[in-house]
């Protein structure tokens, strides 16, 4: 089991907030040429070291592009709320979830025009939601005080310096709730080195018991299992769109190194979920890991770029 895991299992939340808060007071205070060395030791904290100097593994390579490759349009991308139009422009509108409202402030929220259930994003990092089943049963006032306090993270600070989360810009946003034959939402993300389809990994039971299985473009299980913090699925059939999915994904990661792109499937409807990057902060791993060299061996790592004016 990770550090990272184990704290939260055995480490109360308090705690882990806590510290999580002093780690990213820390950060914030670091100049951009003090990211490497930070990221490096992170990266020792959690316990999956990295090599930043000849980057081989798939996980290397991801911590190498959130130094050297964080874009402005990265960065706009990986905004929940600015994704939307250039995806309007490169597949469509009609694969965007409905939006209900974007607001900068969470006291303009006015939860009362909202229907019954919806979901909370906010824009500017990653695994910030509030999923609402029954607007009854929401606590409003605790809501806008978490909303709140989400707006004032640098989520690249966070730890694992995913540094294009600084060009995103810190906004709430509510979309519809989907839910699809599964009693939930199955999460289809396929790994995409520009724009050419790596595997797939679906992630399942969001809101009971989270698992995870890996297939190879086609559906077909894969001989590696791509792991993160959710359990082993079993085997799992086919999304009934999985050729548009799959085209789709190639057209949204084409011109990128490595993106990850997130589809949903609802009543014959396929829904773009979003794009990252930086997949897990590199965290996922492979079993078995000679996987990770193997993978890593063919995403092509592109010229170093600046950060904010200063090549780290």
């Amino acid at each position: 089991m990770e550090v990272r895991h184990a704290l939260k299992k055995f480490v109360p939340h308090w705690a882990l907030s806590r510290g999580l808060r002093v780690l990213h007071g820390r950060n914030c205070r670091l100049k951009p040429e003090e990211y490497r060395a930070a990221l490096v030791q992170w990266c020792w904290l959690i316990r999956r070291p990295c090599d930043l100097d000849n980057p081989r593994t798939l996980a290397d390579k991801i911590h190498w592009l959130k130094l050297y490759d964080s874009t402005p349009l990265k960065g706009r991308l990986a905004d929940k709320f600015l994704v939307r139009e250039w995806v309007s422009q490169r597949i469509g509108a009609e694969y965007l979830v409905p939006l209900l409202g974007v607001w900068d402030d969470p006291d303009d929220i006015d939860f009362d025009v909202l229907p019954d259930s919806f979901v909370l994003k906010a824009t500017h990092g990653s695994g910030w939601n509030i999923v609402v089943h029954d607007k009854s049963e929401l606590d409003v006032a605790r809501t806008r005080r978490t909303l709140a306090d989400w707006l004032t993270w640098r989520h690249a600070m966070r730890g694992g310096f995913e540094l294009h989360y600084e060009f995103c810009e810190p906004r709430i946003v509510c979309e519809a709730l989907l839910e699809d034959g599964s009693g939930g939402l199955r999460d289809y993300k396929f790994m995409t080195f520009d724009g050419v389809v790596q595997f797939i990994f679906v992630v399942d039971g969001r809101h009971s018991n989270i698992v995870r299985g890996t297939y190879l473009p086609g559906w077909v299980r894969a001989p590696f299992e791509y792991r993160g913090a959710a359990g082993l699925a079993g085997e799992m059939d086919p999304p009934v769109r999985l050729d548009e999915m799959t085209r789709l994904a190639e057209e949204l990661g084409k011109g990128f190194a490595c993106a990850r792109v997130d589809f949903y499937e609802v009543d014959g409807r396929v829904f773009f979920g979003e794009i990252t990057f930086t997949d897990a902060n590199g965290t996922s791993y492979f079993e078995p890991d000679v996987y990770d060299a193997r993978f890593g061996d063919k995403l092509v790592l592109p010229e170093k770029k600046a950060f904010k004016g200063v090549m780290l």
